[in-house]
């Protein structure tokens, strides 16, 4: 809302850190919310929905924004979604609960929600500060893996728009319309991920073979991205990137299901989650920046960050795969002499 009342650079700057400030809480806040109230057989399906919810409002952004641009201006758009956010803060405050605010009503469910959430022996015993979560290797495996698939989503958050228009010559009622249709099989591409692991594991997979084929299996197929700028047909051009959008959310959704099942004690579980959403912002930051120059160097060709895009998710996918170790909460750490 402040971002509509800005009047100057210094303002609208300062409006969009306060935005960031606001949002760094949420992905994190939501994992925990997901290990509190689901057993892990059904958190990937869980993390899907909650993480399908970013992916739903870039969906609905593009024609609802577009329509209120038109009517009450750029500005009124931004005072419009910012008044969106306070009544859901609002609802979230009155309304949510920890399991444990329901032992009454269903005691044999909470009670076994308790019980699989209790931290191991060696772990509850041990002391594993939060800097102390910087040397497991799994750590790193997740923060690099989050960089390499936010840098691409971030290209649809960001510069996804502006490519259609100025590289491939969409009106801006087209934008509105077919330009929302990755954003649209994203949600369901988180979905289908959640719901792939979750399948997996009740077919026997261990939760390492489960989450980690949805991993490293997503971020193969989301490098199609770094495809979509050599073919010269619009709609191949759309496909790909509507396979991609998917595949970043097919994986985003176990990306936030591995972190909590990954932690030490329930403690760590959202400072994880922070943890791999810093690395994954940092990304954001990169892309903008990145694609900005690129479009300056190159005359405004978007090939090198697309190209560079595709080539980290495969990045991505080998991190998951060779530096994310056993999806099992983490051992405590040896101690130093």
């Amino acid at each position: 809302m402040a971002t509509g009342a800005a009047r100057g650079v210094a303002q609208f700057i300062g409006a969009r850190l306060m935005l960031g400030v606001g949002e760094a809480a949420s992905l994190p806040s939501f994992t925990k919310t997901a290990f509190n109230w689901f057993p892990r057989s059904e958190r990937g399906l869980a993390c899907s929905i909650f993480n399908s919810g970013s992916t739903a409002g870039s969906a609905l952004s593009l024609p609802l924004v577009t329509a209120l641009i038109a009517g009450v201006g750029w500005r009124g758009a931004f005072v419009v979604t910012g008044l969106l956010g306070v009544v859901w803060a609002l609802f979230w405050w009155f309304v949510y609960r920890d399991p444990e605010a329901y032992r009454a009503i269903a005691p044999r469910q909470v009670d076994a929600l308790l019980a699989e959430r209790a931290a191991p022996v060696a772990a509850a015993t041990a002391k594993i500060s939060w800097a102390d979560l910087f040397r497991y290797r799994s750590i790193w495996g997740l923060m690099i893996g989050l960089f390499c698939l936010n840098f691409a989503i971030y290209f649809f958050i960001t510069w996804f728009p502006s490519y259609l228009l100025q590289a491939r010559g969409f009106s801006l009622a087209s934008l509105g319309t077919w330009g929302a249709l990755p954003a649209v099989m994203a949600v369901v591409g988180n979905w289908m991920g959640g719901l792939a692991s979750d399948r997996l594991l009740k077919l026997g997979w261990s939760h390492t073979a489960a989450r980690k084929t949805c991993l490293v299996g997503g971020m193969a197929m989301a490098s199609s991205i770094g495809l979509s700028a050599f073919v010269e047909s619009n709609w191949a051009c759309l496909a790909l990137f509507t396979l991609a959008y998917a595949s970043l959310s097919f994986t985003g959704a176990n990306v936030w299901t591995v972190a909590s099942e990954i932690a030490p004690t329930p403690g760590h579980v959202a400072s994880i989650g922070g943890i791999q959403n810093f690395a994954g912002n940092l990304a954001g930051i990169l892309i903008t920046t990145f694609t900005g120059a690129m479009l300056v160097l190159t005359k405004g060709s978007f090939l090198i960050p697309l190209a560079v895009a595709g080539a980290l998710c495969l990045v991505g996918a080998l991190s998951y795969l060779f530096l994310v170790g056993k999806v099992e909460p983490l051992p405590p750490l040896e101690v130093r002499t």
